[in-house]
């Protein structure tokens, strides 16, 4: 670290990729939201799968893919799973967002298979560590692909650029 880094007096922008303009964050979000689309829709047009399948959580990230799919391809199953972890808001949220769109709707609560695994395993449930924040979003996984297998169809996940860039991803 060079010594003179306090003396920085440069300002930077938190958005520096958001222009100010609410016309061309609009017109910006939209081409982003078309190029996703039209990526899937030839990424299914390729494989010849005719479902997708997402776990919607009610979240930002899970919102946005459902998007994507509803305008790249209408035949989803949209499947919430409610867990230990999860809220009545973020719930209601993804009932009403498959509703509005009326896509297929399950709903898995996965409470009781969690606390089996952690049983199978032998961690306390009480213990709230990076394995009891994380089985549920491995149990999640695991209930989409098995309904992908099911159905024929394809898993969409909710992953970002710099998890792909590492070569991981988050479903």
């Amino acid at each position: 670290i060079p010594d003179n880094i306090e003396n920085l007096t440069r300002e930077y922008s938190k958005t520096p990729f958001v222009p100010e303009d609410k016309k061309k964050i609009s017109e910006i979000c939209e081409e982003i939201l078309n190029i996703q689309s039209y990526g899937l829709a030839k990424r299914l047009l390729h494989t010849n799968i005719n479902k997708t399948i997402i776990g919607i959580s009610g979240g930002l990230d899970s919102a946005l893919a459902f998007l994507v799919i509803i305008k790249a391809y209408e035949v989803l199953i949209a499947i919430t799973m409610p867990g230990f972890g999860t809220t009545s808001r973020t719930h209601k949220n993804s009932i009403k967002l498959i509703n509005e769109y009326g896509a297929t709707f399950r709903e898995i609560n996965i409470t009781k298979s969690s606390l089996q695994h952690f049983e199978d395993i032998g961690h306390d449930k009480k213990m709230k560590d990076i394995t009891y924040e994380n089985a549920q979003a491995r149990e999640r996984t695991k209930i989409l692909m098995d309904i992908a297998n099911e159905e024929n169809g394809i898993v969409v996940g909710t992953g970002d650029l710099s998890e792909l860039a590492l070569g991981w991803c988050t479903y």
